[in-house]
């Protein structure tokens, strides 16, 4: 994880107007949380934090930035549970105080964060409605992400689960997705034969292109009727309890 100085203005105003979350902040909200912000680049396979560690700071990815939420099972076996990328936060946002952390947040694409520590988002959090309101919101988005991706995981067949994840990663990260078939099989909690010829399908089609570290995106469109309805479910809610505004057009939670 590399540093940028926060003096570097112009990156820290590209935060704000690339991270969904940040976009939404009125100016008296964006100075609560610009003087303690730091523009950070997050490599590939960081983690962010630890199953069980203390959550000290939250970041908002921006740019090609992804990170998944995993939840380590027994036997080495591991699953993600939700991923977030220039759409919301990592890190104690849904929380408050100081709190451990139940999943392991790591890179997945590297990029750009803007990170704000705990202590100082929480005093924001009490000084702004907004602020406020737009975290509560969050927090129901992102639990909505993970039962979405508890029914899909439970329901819906692996070639279905790898074209919604790859339409996600897309969203966040463009065509290219710097990442292997094997990492992806461990994402998805399958073998890494499964992946292998599922992606061979997806290719034969000309969907997608499979190099070594990475996939490409070339039929959005084809790959979208590959998909279970998860995908387009996730993206209409994030609409309705957040949008371009924070607030989904409705009144907020105080």
């Amino acid at each position: 994880m590399n540093l940028v100085a926060t003096d570097e203005l112009g990156r820290i105003d590209e935060a704000f107007a690339r991270n969904r979350l940040l976009l939404t902040f009125p100016a008296e909200a964006r100075a609560l949380v610009e003087p303690f912000a730091t523009v950070v680049e997050l490599d590939r396979n960081d983690v962010i934090h630890d199953s069980g560690s203390g959550v000290t700071s939250s970041y908002f990815p921006y740019g090609t930035t992804m990170v998944s939420l995993v939840i380590d099972l027994d036997s080495d076996r591991s699953i993600e549970v939700a991923s977030i990328g220039h759409e919301g936060a990592v890190g104690g946002i849904v929380s408050c105080g100081h709190t451990p952390a139940f999943a392991r947040a790591q890179v997945q694409v590297e990029g750009p964060a803007l990170r704000v520590p705990m202590r100082e988002l929480e005093q924001a959090k009490l000084r702004s409605a907004h602020i406020r309101n737009l975290f509560c919101r969050y927090s129901d988005f992102l639990l909505s992400q993970v039962m979405q991706s508890v029914a899909c995981n439970t329901f819906h067949p692996i070639e279905k689960r790898a074209a919604r994840w790859l339409l996600t990663a897309q969203d966040r990260a463009g065509d290219r997705i710097t990442l292997t078939q094997e990492a992806l099989a461990g994402l998805l909690g399958v073998q890494r034969t499964t992946v292998n010829a599922v992606a061979r399908q997806l290719q034969s089609e000309g969907l997608i292109t499979s190099r070594r570290g990475a996939i490409e995106v070339i039929d959005r469109v084809g790959l979208k009727r590959h998909s279970c309805e998860c995908y387009a479910a996730v993206e209409s809610h994030f609409a309705g309890v957040i949008g371009n505004s924070g607030t989904g057009g409705n009144s907020g939670c105080g």
